[in-house]
């Protein structure tokens, strides 16, 4: 599904065509996402100016000059932008028309996103206000991971990917960060020190870093020629690797599940 690089890749690829646009239309093709598409929607957003694109963890936010679009990607979307000559595509569900010309369209097959519009300051809303920081931002440090874990025994890869610990730090990032900072997801979260805290942190933040600069700033590089979600060409240490050998001492990587979720591992590597 996409993750917090996917959604920052999305946002940057599409910022800079929507500043300074206006809405001369909404067609909702299907209503039934996650939550059903209010029927007043289409109305809401007539003639209002693209103010700002930004994100909240996996959540995107279409500011405008009289509110703001909250869009989830869910587990299958994408958004892109398109010419009027381009036909509809399967799965597209929805699309707004702009002053330019040009298409927004948000295609999902699963049907698990959502579409909502705001009046009021977004950032108070239910899905929003209760989110942890931002991991590439200045609240998440060593200190804030470390309190955050006291007294904890649930594993240190499910805190960390718990959207009210940190946003946005999926299955495959945590497994990443996880290896570099040479800590074993099982470790319960109360053991992490404030010097692996530190590391830990670091490690996210990289982790992420690269996979946004390796999505590129155009939306292109997200979603590929045929409008389908695209995913990093990463080189990845542990994750999808279960029974390879570790980059770093050859031992053979072990795999587990751990909230219901794949994990991979160096036994030797990673310590408790």
């Amino acid at each position: 599904m996409p993750e917090l690089p996917e959604v920052e890749t999305t946002r940057l690829g599409l910022e800079p065509h929507l500043a300074g646009k206006t809405v001369l239309n909404l067609h909702l093709y299907r209503r039934d996402l996650r939550w059903p598409v209010s029927p007043e929607l289409p109305d809401a957003v007539l003639d209002q100016e693209f103010r700002a694109l930004k994100r909240r963890g996996k959540y995107l936010i279409f500011e405008m000059n009289r509110g703001a679009m909250l869009v989830h990607l869910g587990m299958s979307g994408s958004i892109r932008l398109s010419g009027c000559e381009e036909s509809l595509r399967k799965h597209d569900h929805w699309e707004l028309t702009l002053n330019n010309g040009m298409l927004l369209r948000y295609n999902d097959p699963r049907r698990f996103g959502l579409l909502f519009w705001l009046t009021h300051n977004w950032e108070q809303h239910a899905l929003i206000r209760n989110l942890g920081p931002e991991p590439l931002g200045l609240e998440f440090t060593a200190d804030y991971l470390y309190q955050s874990c006291r007294g904890r025994t649930q594993a240190i890869k499910n805190h960390i990917m718990n959207s009210q610990t940190v946003v946005g730090v999926g299955n495959i990032y945590a497994a990443e960060a996880l290896f570099h900072g040479g800590i074993h997801p099982a470790m319960p979260a109360g053991k992490l020190s404030i010097p692996r805290a530190a590391r830990l942190v670091e490690e996210v933040r990289a982790v992420l870093t690269r996979s946004i600069e390796q999505g590129g700033t155009t939306l292109r590089d997200y979603v590929n020629g045929n409008g389908q979600p695209g995913y990093f060409k990463q080189q990845l240490w542990v994750y999808g690797r279960e029974g390879q050998p570790c980059k770093i001492c050859g031992n053979l990587l072990k795999g587990s599940r751990m909230g219901q979720r794949a994990t991979v591992f160096c036994a030797y590597c990673q310590k408790r």
